[in-house]
């Protein structure tokens, strides 16, 4: 792979700005793009130009820590006062990856902690505890992967959507995760990459990565899932996940819950990926969710050289769907397979 050594989040050398993939920009050019304030933070995230539930969780970390630096005062009361009140503006930014939410708790509830220790020491554990949270993620992603390789066979055909890759997180990725570790084992595998409307992480980000990595790929639109499943292509359907309710049901990117109908109806196992840390035990069902809703020139405009719809009509942009429990084989976290339907 030509970018194989590609990290796509990282503190630039001075531990001054977060340095990213603007992942916008692919799959035409890799380009990096340097952030050191909350607005070019927030903007990045709500604009896509750093996605996927774990990807934004370790951003978001970094991005608190470089903030921190900014703060200039030795008072502690102060320091939490505008931390806590950065931490509320990214997380404002995003409101259906859980995984937003869950890294900016754990520095600040890490902050809340050390009311004793002087400000430099507290800004000095909150670079290791983002350190920490990507590592982490590297770790669950390979666990992630390991596990999902025992659920396919050489010669798999494996239907994706959205980007679940190590674009999305840190490494491996979760939903990719998988034919990636199998792809470097001598698997032979087949992805059929569903473009994933109207954004394309699809066509734009997972086609990219996969045939980067040398794997036999093939790019579907989104309303052609059916007859490839029904041409016997398909083996099992992999998705990633940004939030997974306490009941089992699933939040991923808009066309996942189709996706789910069809395996069930054509046989096929559908399977979800994600790190323990999108499932939310205080979300009861998936009906709690809250789904984003984005703008109407993301149907309309974006990615078209002319507008491709009457400038007057309306439009209904949901960035998200649920996927009952009831239609989901199994969920693969870091800790196991949890066997949800036969």
């Amino acid at each position: 792979m030509k970018n194989r050594k590609l990290i796509n989040i990282r503190l630039s050398d001075d531990g001054a700005a977060v340095i990213i993939i603007d992942q916008t920009a692919l799959p035409n050019e890799t380009k990096y793009i340097t952030l050191r304030t909350a607005e070019e933070m927030y903007e990045a995230i709500y604009s896509l130009r750093v996605r996927g539930a774990p990807a934004i969780g370790i951003f978001a970390a970094y991005a608190l820590f470089v903030l921190a630096t900014q703060i200039k005062t030795d008072d502690y009361e102060i320091f939490l006062a505008e931390m806590s009140k950065q931490s509320k503006y990214l997380n404002s930014s995003r409101p259906t990856a859980v995984n937003l939410e869950t890294q900016l708790k754990r520095m600040t509830d890490m902050v809340e902690g050390m009311s004793n220790a002087p400000v430099t020491q507290i800004i000095e554990a909150m670079r290791a505890k983002a350190d920490d949270i990507y590592n982490e993620d590297v770790n669950m992603c390979k666990k992630i992967s390991e596990q999902g390789l025992a659920l396919i066979k050489d010669g798999y055909g494996i239907m994706t959507q959205c980007n679940a890759g190590p674009l999305a997180t840190s490494k491996y990725g979760t939903g990719l995760g998988p034919i990636i570790l199998g792809h470097e084992r001598g698997m032979k595998l087949h992805a059929y990459i569903n473009e994933t409307r109207p954004l394309l992480q699809g066509a734009r980000l997972t086609s990219y990565e996969l045939c980067e990595l040398g794997i036999d790929c093939t790019l579907i639109c989104d309303n052609m899932a059916s007859i490839v499943m029904s041409e016997g292509k398909i083996d099992a359907v992999f998705a990633g996940c940004d939030r997974i309710a306490a009941n089992g049901d699933v939040a991923n990117k808009i066309g996942t819950s189709g996706l789910a109908i069809l395996a069930k109806h054509y046989g096929i196992p559908f399977y979800i990926f994600g790190p323990s840390t999108t499932i939310d035990m205080n979300c009861p069902t998936g009906a709690d969710i809250e789904i984003e809703l984005r703008s109407p020139d993301e149907i309309k405009e974006m990615f078209y050289a002319k507008p491709m719809a009457p400038k007057s009509v309306s439009c209904y942009n949901p960035s998200f769907d649920v996927t009952p429990n009831a239609l989901i084989t199994a969920i693969i976290t870091e800790n196991g397979k949890f066997q949800q339907n036969l």
